[in-house]
């Protein structure tokens, strides 16, 4: 049986009190492949392989498609504008990797509430696959890979090191100039690995999960729903989004922002440096439309900021945001 999901199942998408969290609203059977699509992009499970499989294409979000599958209401943009640049498939992939985990959490639940022991077990499974795929990914961006890396690193030089010393005391010059070559280049490689794995556990950051947020260059209104201490993103990214010639360059803040639809339909998901952001001078409490609000965040709060769910919090350990009590707000409500 085939499950799949369209981006308008996910944007329509309420909480059941029967499942006790946010209901995809399908019937639950047999599940031997699920196929959970967004636009163009598809996640797929398949039994008889055993293995995760998805591909993305970012820019699967065209006028045409939003109006169809999510029924946004809205005019096209120019889909060559320059705040594509900042487009990231990496970023767009890593937040569907998160929702994929809170539905097969969910949809374990709920095949142990009605008693499918049996389809429980194979989601669990599953579950298993998708957690053990985001803990790698969350190693490798956040630096306890760097870490440890830099250690095994450290250790490496010692030893050649000691083969150095080996190889000037029997004259052996070409393997010794070898030998220096190798250890030069394994102590920068260190160095960059411990800035990097620094980086992570020293991280100060101006913005938070679910503020609203305004791009400096492009103008578009966004939400942030992650974030790095530094760019995670590849080199070939990061030549073409111009990072070098950033002010601060690669080495500050880069945040996942869901781009506002009306603003932007063509962007969906950026990733953006902390010096391009600024955050509303007064509170925004217009409307803000995206399809991964629905799963994302609990709605907004009194500054228009969103409320992130209690999982994305966990994911970037990070407490809750209490907006500051103002009595003058609650002296207007009064009197109107």
């Amino acid at each position: 049986m085939v499950q799949s999901m369209s981006m308008s199942t996910l944007a329509t998408s309420r909480y059941c009190g029967v499942c006790g969290s946010t209901c995809l609203r399908r019937q639950f059977g047999q599940i031997k492949e699920t196929t959970i699509g967004f636009g163009e992009s598809q996640f797929v499970w398949n039994d008889r392989r055993k293995s995760l499989s998805f591909a993305t294409h970012i820019d699967m979000l065209k006028p045409r498609n939003l109006r169809v599958q999510a029924g946004w209401l809205f005019k096209g943009g120019d889909q060559s504008s320059e705040a594509s640049i900042e487009r990231s498939e990496n970023a767009n992939e890593d937040i569907l990797m998160f929702f994929f985990q809170l539905d097969l959490a969910t949809r374990v639940q709920y095949a142990l509430n009605v008693e499918q022991y049996e389809i429980a077990q194979q989601l669990r499974e599953k579950l298993t696959e998708v957690e053990t795929e985001i803990l790698k990914q969350q190693e490798s961006r956040r630096g306890s890979a760097s870490k440890s890396e830099a250690q095994d690193m450290a250790i490496s030089i010692l030893r050649l090191r000691a083969d150095l010393q080996n190889a000037v005391q029997s004259e052996n010059y070409d393997l010794a100039a070898k030998l220096r070559d190798e250890i030069s280049k394994l102590e920068a490689e260190s160095l960059t690995t411990s800035i990097r794995a620094q980086a992570y556990e020293n991280a100060h950051y101006a913005f938070r999960l679910g503020q609203k947020v305004k791009h400096k260059n492009f103008g578009y209104r966004g939400v942030i729903c992650g974030m790095d201490p530094i760019c995670c993103e590849s080199n070939s990214w990061m030549e073409n989004a111009r990072v070098e010639k950033l002010t601060r360059g690669p080495d500050q803040p880069f945040y996942q922002v869901l781009v506002d639809v009306h603003t932007d339909p063509n962007l969906l998901v950026a990733y953006v440096p902390e010096e391009s952001l600024v955050a509303p001078s007064e509170p925004d409490k217009d409307r803000f439309d995206h399809p991964y609000t629905s799963f994302l965040f609990f709605g907004m709060d009194a500054a228009g900021d969103f409320i992130p769910i209690k999982q994305l919090r966990e994911k970037y350990n990070k407490p809750r945001h209490e907006v500051p009590y103002d009595p003058d707000n609650e002296k207007s409500g009064e009197s109107s």
